[in-house]
């Protein structure tokens, strides 16, 4: 239930982003809106490479961050000069930085997805092939458990979003459990349990709770820390199908990101039960043409040593 407080934080930021931003945000193309601290305005828009579209005042943009910073409950000064957090109500993700940690205010919003893309519009907007997209309909099928991988803001949630609404035509009888930090992932199928950790209880916390609720599939929003483990324990022990996405350059990288984590919190990596766990890696960038589907890799293992084939 959305409480008095988040609605009238929400029109009174509607106000101050006014027509110069308001449009952007409420455009279901648009997937991020960012203002330099040249008070430049950018945006992307899904298979698009990102365009200035005009600019604001400082104190305008002064105005819209410390609304920001009232609904979250925060105060942004010189000795606080960072805030980020979910827009009340509307539910993108916002971060923002003052002087003097940059010359002048700025800000990026990610938007939450309005419209979920299939992955036949991903086809039609150039994003991937259509064999690529038979690929990923296939493992859908065979619920092979795919981690995406791609740098910040390289369209990871959005396309993860459009393989939950292939699995919601595909395997609509199934029951889905989807762990994450920020409220990004959507998904159609009714027999569903979406879980999001706060700063009290974490992704790893929800993780073995919510194998207890015989979930089928496992979704993660995003994997940074010692729930990767836990993951990849639920992912080889029956819940198949899942999604998760890690930040990482290309697909192989991704594998060794796991590692990594894995390793940060004291537990050694083991090959076999990691390709295991990961069948596919899908590689998505953010290029100069827009975002593109530059990777589809299966995992296996032998001899404790990854092998990689490449699957379209």
């Amino acid at each position: 239930m959305i409480n008095k407080k988040h609605e009238d934080n929400w029109e009174r930021l509607k106000f101050d982003l006014g027509n110069d931003l308001l449009p952007y945000l409420e455009n279901p193309s648009v997937v991020e809106i960012m203002l330099n601290p040249d008070g430049n305005v950018w945006i992307e828009k899904l298979g698009e490479s990102m365009e200035m579209v005009g600019k604001i005042r400082y104190e305008k943009a002064s105005m819209i961050i410390n609304t920001m910073a009232s609904s979250l409950d925060t105060i942004i000064n010189a000795d606080n000069p960072i805030v980020g957090g979910e827009i009340p109500v509307e539910g993108s993700r916002f971060e923002a930085m003052i002087p003097p940690v940059v010359i002048a205010p700025c800000f990026s919003i990610r938007k939450k997805a309005v419209k979920i893309f299939t992955l036949n519009e991903y086809v039609d907007l150039g994003i991937m092939t259509l064999s690529q997209s038979n690929i990923i309909e296939e493992v859908i099928k065979i619920r092979k458990n795919i981690l995406i991988v791609g740098a910040t803001s390289s369209g990871k949630t959005t396309f993860a979003n459009a393989i939950l609404k292939k699995i919601s035509e595909i395997d609509s009888n199934c029951r889905m459990a989807i762990i994450e930090d920020t409220r990004e992932l959507q998904c159609d199928i009714k027999n569903k349990l979406v879980a999001r950790s706060t700063k009290k209880i974490l992704m790893q916390d929800l993780l073995k709770s919510i194998m207890r609720f015989r979930p089928d599939r496992i979704c993660v929003g995003e994997v940074r820390s010692i729930e990767a483990f836990t993951l990849l324990m639920a992912w080889n022990t029956g819940h198949c199908g899942g999604i998760a996405t890690v930040h990482a350059n290309n697909a192989k990288a991704g594998i060794k990101k796991i590692e990594q984590i894995l390793m940060a919190h004291q537990f050694i990596p083991v090959p076999d039960m990691i390709a295991e766990a990961i069948n596919i890696v899908i590689n998505i960038q953010k290029t100069k043409e827009g975002r593109r589907i530059k990777e589809i890799l299966e995992v296996s293992c032998l001899n404790g040593e990854y092998l990689f084939k490449e699957i379209y």
